[in-house]
């Protein structure tokens, strides 16, 4: 990290002025103005009004600078550059005004080196920023550069991430995010057709449902050699699932896996085992059935997880498992969701109508969502895998999350901007500056981790609630089985079964592996069933209902080759083939939906 102190610049000096009831300190300097807020103070502010009028002023450790500038009309104005949290230190916003106006021109800015390099204002360079870091001072010259690298120029490409100041600094342009034809029609329903949230559901409920189901057909029988072909589980890799020793022995073909995997025999996979992904160390793949979980298992917390129906029982499950001390993981939002506004599900009495949404927001304008990994995380990245709900189902109808904190919308983080605030009772799945993830229920005192939470994306209550080490056994959440409290989703009727995703935590001989699993037809409870089959800590539900809502596609280099597996062969789809040239999704072209990424660890 850079050391402040030992980088303020010589001429001019600094001053720190005690602003009334400590709400921040004035910095005075040849930077400029900055107002350091007091992020405890900003925080119990956020309860009461006023409302926030942009998303800007929901960021309670913003860092503020301003500069006066003289166009060359003499028209007096001022550049203001907000750093949006300076300890993550990774997006700002340079805004120029004029008059002392509101911003005419404003410009996303995203730091290539956060953890390296400062970017400043400075009143004796008004014709662009300075770049402070490791390696020295750099000056940008962004408004009176005639090359492409001007701010003129970078706009004007229209490409997601334009590089500015040698590559130092990327300028994020608005796209138009990739949509899939069942997204397109889904979105036209919903925007534009009266009650056509009734439409989708009845296709979804009748046509759709169990579409994706599979099983996978037993290749040997109890007893015979199976057992002995099974790959032996790595004394580094995760925990084996507790199976129900009638099914030990038994093989599956699973023709449909998209990911090579080291150990499969003629294309079969022993239920409940890892097997490590051909050439991409620190990632797992697995099959298993829910109907094979270790008879304990099923007998536990009846009381809140319903009995499994025999469709599901019998559905394939998918997994992949992340050794967490070998990737870094990352979130994005898409272009287009999830977005900001109220939800439809939220009863009217949560509602503030004087308000665009939640919080206090309609749009996240005047940042920019691209939809895509950056270019500086493009060649390090291993996997991708779709979000959460979109902001139409991400609240609550009914239960006791109905009547709190306007509904409970699910909040979102992407590089310590909070786009909606994270509520209260919800789970979670984080990333904290030093990199450690972690997945649980959001609770009043994990505010006081906010100033340090990188990425973070709520969605829904736990599907797994805990371990208990006294039973060595997960413990379900307690909605699990409940459709309105749970925001399950599903029809009317209640019928939960349907294809989904869920991500877990897994800890194992003191390792940390992050799992992503695809249920092809599949309620909350058998999610729970399986989920405490691999003794995960924590448990909570992704997307459903389609492949593009499940997606995950792992990624291989060998030079200048990307070679691209999925974890169903169907997902491929939604990726694009142009020119003879295969374009994966998130990693090639923007999408309009949100997404988690994985970053191998020490590729540079």
């Amino acid at each position: 990290m850079i050391n402040k102190g030992a980088r303020l610049r010589k001429k001019g000096s600094f001053h720190l002025n005690p602003l009334r009831k400590g709400l921040g300190l004035l910095l005075l300097g040849s930077w400029g103005i900055f107002f350091v807020y007091a992020p405890s103070v900003c925080r119990a502010a956020e309860s009461g009004p006023p409302a926030p009028k942009t998303i800007v002023d929901l960021q309670s450790f913003r860092q503020t600078s301003s500069i006066p500038v003289v166009d060359k009309r003499g028209q007096e104005g001022q550049k203001t550059l907000i750093n949006l949290n300076p300890r993550i230190n990774e997006w700002y916003l340079l805004q120029l005004s004029s008059g002392g106006g509101a911003p005419v021109e404003t410009y996303h800015l995203g730091n290539v080196n956060p953890a390296g390099q400062k970017l400043l204002l400075d009143s004796t360079y008004p014709q662009g920023l300075i770049i402070q870091g490791d390696l020295g001072e750099f000056r940008c010259d962004l408004w009176e550069s005639r090359d492409r690298q001007s701010l003129k120029a970078a706009r004007a490409s229209g490409t997601p991430y334009a590089p500015l100041c040698g590559g130092r600094v990327y300028l994020l342009n608005p796209v138009k995010g990739h949509r899939t034809r069942i997204e397109v029609v889904t979105d036209l329903l919903r925007d534009e057709v009266p009650s056509g949230e009734k439409i989708v559901a009845f296709v979804r409920d009748t046509i759709f449902r169990d579409a994706y189901r599979e099983t996978g057909k037993v290749m040997k029988k109890p007893g015979s050699e199976a057992d002995s072909q099974a790959p032996k589980k790595p004394g580094d890799g995760p925990g084996p699932a507790l199976i129900d020793p009638q099914k030990n022995g038994r093989l599956l073909e699973v023709s449909n896996l998209g990911i090579q995997v080291e150990g499969s025999d003629r294309g079969g996979m022993t239920p409940g085992v890892w097997y490590p992904a051909k050439e991409n160390p620190g990632i797992y793949v697995g099959v298993f059935v829910p109907g094979w979980t270790s008879p304990d298992v099923l007998r536990s917390h009846r009381s809140v997880v319903a009995n499994l129906d025999n469709v599901e029982a019998a559905a394939l499950v998918y997994l992949v498992a992340f050794d967490l001390s070998q990737f870094n993981l990352k979130f994005s939002l898409g272009t287009e969701h999830p977005r900001v506004n109220w939800s439809d599900r939220v009863p009217d009495r949560m509602k503030d109508d004087t308000l665009p949404g939640p919080d206090g927001i309609g749009t996240i304008a005047p940042l920019v969502s691209t939809g895509l990994i950056s270019p500086r995380d493009a060649t390090r990245t291993a996997a991708a895998f779709t979000g959460g709900f979109k902001r139409t189902h991400g609240a609550f109808k009914s239960g006791e999350l109905a009547g709190k904190n306007h509904g409970s919308h699910y909040g979102f983080i992407e590089n310590g901007v909070v786009f909606s605030r994270l509520n209260p009772g919800l789970s979670t799945i984080y990333r904290l500056e030093d990199g450690r993830v972690n997945l649980r229920t959001w609770a009043e005192k994990d505010s006081s981790l906010l100033p340090t939470v990188r990425y973070a994306r709520q969605n829904g209550v736990p599907i797994i609630s805990g371990f208990d080490p006294a039973t060595q056994m997960s413990v379900p959440g307690s909605l699990v089985s409940r459709w309105g409290e749970g925001n399950w989703s599903g029809s009317a009727g209640e019928n939960l079964r349907t294809l989904r995703a869920g991500a877990a935590l897994q800890e194992v001989q003191g390792k940390r592996f992050l799992i992503y699993a695809v249920f092809t037809s599949a309620t909350p409870s058998a999610m729970a069933r399986v989920f405490q089959a691999y003794r995960c800590g924590y448990a909570m539900l992704l997307d459903m209902n389609a492949l593009e809502h499940t997606y995950l596609a792992l990624y291989r280099r060998e030079g200048p080759n990307l070679f691209v597996q999925h974890l169903i062969k169907g997902m491929e789809e939604v990726d694009k083939k142009e020119k003879g040239q295969y374009i994966p999704r998130f990693l090639g072209f923007a999408d309009n939906r949100d997404f988690f990424y994985l970053l191998r660890k020490g590729t540079p």
